[in-house]
C-alpha cells in the first residue's frame, strides 16, 4: 500500500473513529442532517407552518455539535476519565436541548403580514457567537500540552483538517451527483431534483465526520504521532505564507501608512468609511492571522514581518481611530461603526500583546475575541441595542432643536430646516426604520421611511447628500423609487388598463409595436407605450381612429423626478403617491399614468444615463 492510499484509508478510519471519540458531536450533526432531509421531503406550502421549528432545531443541533467538540476535548485533554468523558457528552446534548428551548420559547418573532414565526436576527446572532466562542476555545484546548503544540499550530491543524474534509466532500459530492445525473439521463428521466439535495446533505454529514475524525488523540498522557502530521505545514503552504502572503500584507501596510501620512497632511478626505472599515478590518484580521501562521518561521522575511507588523498596526490604528471619531460626529453610532470599534479594540490589544508577549499572546488574543463576541450580543450594549439608542438620542436632539419633537409628539416644521439638518434627520430615520427588531420610542412611526409619511409628519421631503458628496460618486449614482401601498383616486376615469409588457403583447402588434385597443363611445383608441431604440426614455402615444391625439415622451416627467430625488442613493425608496403618478390632458381624453417603480442610473465612466419606468396602470376617460 503506497503513501497516498494509506493517507486516504487513514482519513476514513478517522471518520469512523469519530463516532467513538466525539459521539455527542456526531449525534448532533446527524440530527442536523435528519432535519434537513425532512425539510427536503416537504414542499414549501407543507413546510412553512413548521419552518420556525425546523430553524430552531437546526440552530440547536449546530450549537450542540460545536459545543460537544469543545467540552469533550476539554475532558479528554485535562482529565481523561470515563466519567468526565460521559459528562462532557451529556453537556453537549444538554447544550443542544437548552438552545432549542431558548430559541423556541424566546427567540421567535412574527413579522408583520406573516402568519408564522421566524427566528429573530438577534437570537441567531447570539447562537452564532456562542458557537464562535466554543470553536475558539476548542482551538485553545487542542493546543495542549505545550510540549506538543501551541495555539498557532492548533489553529493551522484546524484549518488543514477543514480543507481536507472539504476536498474529500467535494469529490464525493461530485462523484455521487455524476452517478445520479447518469441515472436521470439514461435510466429514469423523471427522477426528482431532491435526489441531489439528499446527496448534498449526506455528503455534508460525512464531511463533518471526516473533519472531526482527522484530529489526533487529545487524551491526557497519550502521545499521538498523527498530531505532528496534522500540525505540520506542507512545503507549498510555507511558500504561500512566507513568500507570497507576507509581501501582500506588507504592501497593504505600506498603502495604509501612506494613507495615514496623507491624512496627516490633508485630513480624512472623502473616502468612504464603509470602504475604509472593510480594508482596515481585512488588514487587521488577516495580519494577526498571518502572524500566527508564521510564528515559527525562521526566514528573514518572516522575522521582519513579525517585528514590523505590530508597530505599523499601532500607527495605522491611531489614524483609524481618528476616522471613527469623525464618522461618529457626522452620522452617529451605527452597526458598521460599532463592529469596526470592536475589531479596532481587538487589533489594538493584539498589536501591543504581539510586541510584548509575541507567540504567547495568541491564546490571549483569542480569549479577548471571545469576550467581545459575547459583549456584542448582550442587551443594552450589544450591536442591536447600542447603535439604536445612539441614533434615537441623535434624532431626538436634532428634532427638538428644530421644534419638531415636543412632548413626545411630532409637529411638522413650519420652516424648512437647513439642508445638513434635513440630511441628518433622513439618515437617522432611515436607519431606525430599518431596525425591525429594535425597541423604538412611542413617538417614532416606522412608516416614516415612506416619503409621503415623512413629509406629512415632519413637514419637509427626505433629503440625501448631493451626488458629489456621496461615496463612490465617480462610479455609479442612481435614483430608485417605488410606488407606496396606497389607494389611487380614479374617480371619473372609465377604463383601467394593465400596461405590463406581457399584457400589452397579447393585445395587438403593428409594425413591431405593441398596443392596446379600447372601443369607446366616440371612437376606437390605440395605446402605445414604447421605448425608442436610440433613447431609453419611453413615450406614450394614443391614436383615435388612426389619428394621433396624444404623443408625449417622459422627458419632462423624469426631469421633475431627478430634481426632487437627486441620484445618489443605492437603496430603493417609497416615493409619495403624487410623485409616481402623471396626469395628461387633451381636448378629447384625460389620462392618468401610475408607475410601480422608477429607476434612473448615471454611469460617469460610460457617460450614460439609463432610465426605466415601469408603467403599472393607465386610466383613461373620454371628454
Amino acid at each position: 500500500m503506497n503513501a497516498f492510499t494509506r493517507s486516504i484509508v487513514q482519513v476514513f478510519r478517522g471518520s469512523a473513529k469519530a463516532f467513538q471519540t466525539f459521539p455527542a458531536a456526531i449525534a448532533c450533526a446527524f440530527g442536523f442532517a435528519v432535519v434537513t432531509l425532512i425539510r427536503i421531503q416537504l414542499d414549501w406550502p407543507q413546510q412553512e407552518p413548521y419552518n420556525f421549528l425546523f430553524n430552531c432545531l437546526h440552530w440547536a443541533f449546530a450549537m450542540g455539535a460545536v459545543f460537544s467538540l469543545t467540552v469533550i476535548t476539554a475532558a479528554q485533554s485535562r482529565i481523561n476519565q470515563k466519567k468526565a468523558f460521559l459528562a462532557a457528552n451529556l453537556l453537549g446534548v444538554m447544550a443542544a436541548a437548552v438552545t432549542f428551548l431558548a430559541l423556541y420559547q424566546f427567540g421567535g418573532t412574527t413579522p408583520e403580514g406573516s402568519h408564522y414565526a421566524v427566528v429573530t436576527v438577534l437570537a441567531a446572532a447570539r447562537v452564532s457567537m456562542a458557537m464562535l466562542v466554543s470553536f475558539l476555545v476548542f482551538i485553545i484546548l487542542a493546543g495542549y500540552p505545550k510540549d506538543q503544540s501551541d495555539f498557532s499550530r492548533s489553529l493551522f491543524m484546524t484549518q488543514k483538517t477543514f480543507f481536507i474534509a472539504i476536498i474529500y466532500g467535494a469529490v464525493i459530492m461530485g462523484g455521487a451527483s455524476g452517478v445520479a445525473g447518469a441515472v436521470q439521463a439514461l435510466l429514469y428521466h423523471g427522477m426528482s431534483s431532491k435526489v441531489y439535495m439528499v446527496i448534498g446533505t449526506l455528503t455534508g454529514f460525512l464531511v463533518f465526520t471526516i473533519f472531526v475524525g482527522y484530529f489526533p488523540d487529545f487524551r491526557k498522557g497519550e502521545v499521538d504521532e498523527h498530531r505532528e502530521v496534522a500540525q505540520k505545514q506542507p512545503r507549498f503552504i510555507e511558500i504561500l505564507f512566507g513568500s507570497i502572503m507576507i509581501p501582500i500584507i506588507l504592501a497593504l501596510t505600506a498603502v495604509l501608512l501612506l494613507w495615514a501620512g496623507k491624512t496627516t497632511m490633508s485630513g480624512i478626505g472623502a473616502s468612504s468609511f464603509v470602504q475604509l472599515s472593510g480594508i482596515a478590518s481585512a488588514y487587521t484580521i488577516g495580519g494577526i492571522w498571518l502572524h500566527m501562521m508564521v510564528t515559527n518561521y525562521e526566514s528573514a522575511l518572516a522575522k521582519f514581518y513579525r517585528r514590523v507588523y505590530p508597530i505599523a498596526a499601532l500607527v495605522i490604528l491611531a489614524f483609524e481611530a481618528w476616522a471613527v471619531v469623525i464618522q461618529l460626529g457626522k452620522s452617529g453610532l451605527k452597526t458598521i461603526e460599532y463592529s469596526f470599534i470592536l475589531i479596532w479594540i481587538v487589533a489594538l490589544a493584539a498589536a501591543v500583546l504581539l510586541m510584548i508577549r509575541k507567540a504567547r499572546s495568541h491564546a490571549v488574543i483569542a480569549v479577548l475575541t471571545c469576550v467581545l463576541a459575547v459583549f456584542s450580543v448582550l442587551p443594552i450594549v450589544g450591536y442591536q441595542d447600542l447603535p439604536v439608542t445612539a441614533q434615537v438620542n441623535r434624532l431626538e436632539k436634532i428634532l427638538a432643536s428644530q421644534g419638531i419633537l415636543q412632548d413626545n409628539q411630532l409637529i411638522p416644521s413650519a420652516v424648512q430646516p437647513e439642508r445638513a439638518v434635513r440630511e441628518s434627520i433622513t439618515d437617522a430615520v432611515d436607519y431606525l426604520a430599518s431596525a425591525s427588531e429594535a425597541k423604538l420610542p412611542s413617538w417614532f412611526d416606522r412608516r416614516l421611511a415612506q416619503s409621503d409619511v415623512f413629509k406629512d409628519k415632519l413637514g419637509f421631503d427626505k433629503t440625501w447628500p448631493e451626488p458629489e458628496d456621496m461615496p463612490g460618486k465617480d462610479n455609479y449614482i442612481a435614483t430608485s423609487l417605488m410606488l407606496p401601498a396606497e389607494p389611487v383616486d380614479i374617480s371619473g376615469y372609465r377604463w383601467a388598463i394593465n400596461m405590463q409588457m406581457e399584457s400589452v403583447k397579447q393585445m395587438g402588434n403593428v409594425n413591431g409595436k405593441e398596443y392596446i385597443t379600447i372601443d369607446g363611445d366616440k371612437g376606437t383608441y390605440r395605446i402605445y407605450w414604447t421605448y425608442p431604440a436610440n433613447n431609453n426614455i419611453p413615450s406614450l402615444k394614443i391614436m383615435k381612429d388612426d389619428r394621433v391625439i396624444l404623443e408625449q415622451d417622459m422627458n419632462s416627467y423624469l426631469d421633475q423626478i431627478a430634481a426632487k430625488f437627486p441620484p445618489g442613493k443605492a437603496e430603493t425608496y417609497q416615493a409619495a403617491l403624487d410623485d409616481m403618478c402623471l396626469k395628461l390632458e387633451t381636448p378629447e381624453i384625460s389620462v392618468l399614468l401610475v408607475f410601480s417603480n422608477i429607476d434612473i442610473s448615471l454611469d460617469p465612466r460610460e457617460d450614460r444615463i439609463n432610465y426605466w419606468l415601469n408603467l403599472d396602470e393607465l386610466y383613461l376617460k373620454e371628454k
